[in-house]
């Protein structure tokens, strides 16, 4: 869970500002948009080898390793 106080005589531009940022260094919106909806077994075994498929491409074109 993420909380963010309001510093004495700051913004709420900042003050959301600074939630926004925790929000997108902690992950949360990252697992909400994955547990949005379902996906069966088939659905993440695709989108794994889709993944897997762009980092080997990755990999061959800037010559990464690891």
């Amino acid at each position: 869970m993420v909380v963010v106080k309001a510093k004495p005589g700051e913004s709420m531009d900042r003050l959301i500002a600074r939630f926004r940022k925790k929000i997108l260094s902690s992950g949360v919106l990252l697992e909400y948009r994955e547990r949005e909806r379902h996906k069966t077994q088939a659905e993440r075994r695709k989108e794994n080898k889709y993944r897997v498929a762009h980092l080997r491409e990755m990999d061959k074109k800037y010559g990464r390793t690891g």
